[in-house]
């Protein structure tokens, strides 16, 4: 009988070394996925359970810093921070909208959770830098112009703000173009550019209009600022007039390449 002819044994040896059914391969690595993701839910389930099932890490205190004329009992009461619940899924940007809305003195707060079980809640209050009197109450103005309380009396070295506005026709256009509102905000604008030893004996920030606005001091002087245009040049202007006339009891730096002053 005729041994095999060379292609066939070479046929034979190709079959014999090439490389294993592919059905194999793929049972084999769907049992590594198996396995793997078995091995996820088992070490996962934990984590989850902790914190949102466990009784260790919920919302259980809530602390307050950075208050001045607020309470942190009020602070606290405004928050409603919700006690007991996870504190994972505590919703701090609600907690801070509540504060915002519910306490306009807040000008910002930041609210962090503290764990294991605590919401911190950093208050920084609004700052009055001018009132308006009302009704024989007082609203405090702060540095952007917002009027964020009225309180009974008025806060020691705070300047009574007063729109006197004139009935000459360039006030009426003044209030028209820019509304009180704008008036308001422009007076806080000449309020903090005043130099400093100039700003503690304020007593009056009085605005007629845009470009007529004037500081009454406590020791009546008067000083005519003009508009909230080229603060610091004025500031710098009046901190020189005032020494070069120590007794002068008028200053005017509404223009102030050309300053003036009297004693009258």
């Amino acid at each position: 009988m005729a041994g095999s002819t060379t292609a066939e044994r070479g046929e034979r040896q190709q079959k014999s070394s090439g490389p294993p059914p592919r059905p194999r391969s793929r049972r084999a690595r769907l049992r590594v996925i198996v396995i793997l993701g078995l091995a996820l839910v088992f070490l996962g389930f934990p984590t989850v359970w902790l914190f949102y099932g466990s009784d260790w890490l919920r919302a259980e205190r809530v602390s307050v810093s950075g208050t001045r004329v607020l309470t942190p009992a009020q602070v606290r009461a405004a928050a409603d921070v919700p006690l007991g619940k996870p504190l994972i899924s505590v919703d701090t940007d609600a907690i801070e909208s509540r504060l915002r809305r519910k306490l306009p003195r807040i000008d910002s707060v930041d609210v962090v959770r503290s764990w294991p079980d605590g919401i911190g809640l950093k208050v920084v209050e609004r700052t009055p830098v001018l009132i308006v009197q009302k009704g024989g109450k007082f609203v405090e103005v702060d540095d952007e112009g917002v009027r964020f309380a009225t309180v009974p009396e008025a806060p020691k070295g705070v300047p009574a703000l007063e729109l006197t506005l004139s009935r000459s026709s360039s006030a009426a256009a003044s209030l028209r173009r820019f509304g009180e509102a704008r008036l308001v905000r422009e007076a806080v604008v000449v309020a903090r550019a005043v130099p400093a030893a100039v700003a503690r004996a304020t007593q009056t920030v009085k605005v007629r209009s845009y470009d007529d606005i004037s500081l009454e001091l406590r020791d009546g002087r008067t000083v005519v600022w003009g508009s909230s245009e080229k603060g610091a040049v004025k500031a710098r202007t009046l901190t020189a007039l005032m020494k070069a006339s120590p007794g002068a009891r008028y200053f005017d730096v509404s223009v102030p390449t050309a300053p003036a002053s009297s004693v009258s």
